[in-house]
């Protein structure tokens, strides 16, 4: 499809509308992506990969558990690093517009049969509601949040930022989005849109008509999450979670930090075709894909937004700027999968 296409409505006149299609009201209840759990069985090393390259900072610590925060992020963490036997993600958590909103939401997932149920909170979050995609990912909605305080010492002489840039590694901005892996991408996809209220903005379809990947968003940004379909057939697995520089450099100076640290760098810098934005993916110690924006990409502010449809996976890949995708972007994912079928060539 173009990005060109005709609004859904035509106003010929202040008296006359034409219906062109039927269009979905669109539906504004989820905010944003409020913090992600990741797995690690090296969870410490883990949390100093994230704090001592990219500069986050450490909210608490509780049982097995670390809350990290990146210095541009308002709550109380965006990031929670969980002990656990394998790699992968513990659950993605979302915030609601309002609390009507939440409530709204929660009818919609009961609804689609992926209700899990109410929980009393956990740290930095009040009451949430637990849900799973059709894959199987854990997810929750909230909308209680408590906001980062800043020390004396963390304090900063701009009002608009919750504290001062760190001076260690190269310090990440702020939370950006998931990418998840899926045995099943249009079913995760109807759900996002249908239940959930997201748009969808971009998708790769190959010439038979199968679903190769999405991306959808609750903003102006193109994604916030994605499903890329799983080639060894498992569900439920994860791809990666990314965080925002806003500062193109920052992607070369990071990448200069991991290699001096052994940190493996899969892929980049380049810039996407799907997002146009510029990235570098890196594996975290624990084995869990992290991907680092070093601008926003393209931003979206029309209200009539048609997907972009990639007919071809390879023109996602030479159509970017920098080293095509190595096959291991579209075949890695944690965690390891239960059964493992041809991996996908690029």
């Amino acid at each position: 499809m173009s990005v060109n296409q005709k609004p859904a409505f035509i106003f010929k006149s202040a008296s006359e509308v034409e219906l062109v299609h039927n269009i979905q009201e669109p539906v504004f209840d989820i905010a944003q992506l409020a913090h992600v759990e990741l797995l690690s069985p090296k969870p410490e090393e883990t949390v100093r990969f994230f704090t001592d390259i990219l500069g986050m900072e450490v909210s608490s610590r509780e049982g097995q558990s670390i809350y990290l925060r990146a210095y541009e992020d308002t709550y109380h963490h965006s990031l929670k690093v969980t002990e656990s036997r394998e790699a992968g993600l513990g659950h993605a958590s979302w915030r609601a517009t309002s609390p009507n909103a939440l409530l709204r939401r929660v009818e919609a997932i009961k609804a689609s049969g992926l209700g899990k149920g109410w929980i009393e909170g956990d740290l930095g979050h009040g009451a949430a509601y637990q849900f799973a995609t059709p894959d199987g990912h854990r997810m929750e909605l909230l909308w209680d949040i408590e906001y980062f305080q800043a020390s004396e010492e963390q304090k900063t002489n701009l009002l608009n930022r919750p504290q001062k840039r760190p001076g260690r590694g190269v310090p990440v901005r702020r939370l950006d989005h998931i990418n998840l892996m899926a045995a099943d991408t249009v079913k995760n996809t109807s759900f996002f849109t249908d239940a959930l209220g997201f748009r969808l903005t971009e998708q790769i379809v190959d010439p038979s008509g199968k679903v190769l990947g999405s991306w959808l968003s609750v903003s102006n940004l193109v994604h916030e999450t994605a499903f890329m379909g799983d080639p060894t057939g498992s569900s439920g697995r994860f791809h990666h979670v990314c965080y925002w520089y806003g500062v193109p450099q920052n992607l070369f100076d990071v990448a200069e930090l991991c290699k001096e640290n052994d940190i493996f760098i899969e892929l980049g810098p380049r810039k996407h075709s799907i997002s146009q934005a510029l990235c570098l993916y890196v594996y975290e110690p624990g084995g869990n894909r992290v991907e680092l924006f070093g601008d926003a990409g393209y931003l979206i502010f029309d209200p009539a937004w048609q997907p972009v449809i990639w007919n071809n996976v390879n023109d996602v890949s030479e159509r970017g700027i920098g080293a095509g995708f190595a096959e291991s972007y579209w075949n890695y994912g944690t965690p390891a999968p239960a059964k493992v079928s041809e991996p996908v060539k690029v």
